[in-house]
């Protein structure tokens, strides 16, 4: 039973990326770390755009099917 809701959705807080590898988002959680550790290391200056691309996570997390 893979978890659905909290758990990746905590998880994701912590490290973006995280809940969808647990469940089974292998290249959303590749392009996650990929994509948004590159954005947010370019726009790091704007503190907004890094703060979306982790509030996206943290939702897309909770509310992706598993």
């Amino acid at each position: 039973m893979k978890p659905t809701y909290g758990l990746p959705a905590l998880l994701s807080i912590f490290v973006p990326g995280l809940g969808q590898l647990i469940k089974g988002h292998i290249l959303k959680a590749f392009l996650i770390w990929a994509l948004g550790g590159l954005i947010g290391f370019l726009l790091a200056w704007t503190i907004v755009v890094p703060f979306v691309i982790w509030a996206w996570n943290v939702y897309d997390a909770y509310n992706s099917p598993a």
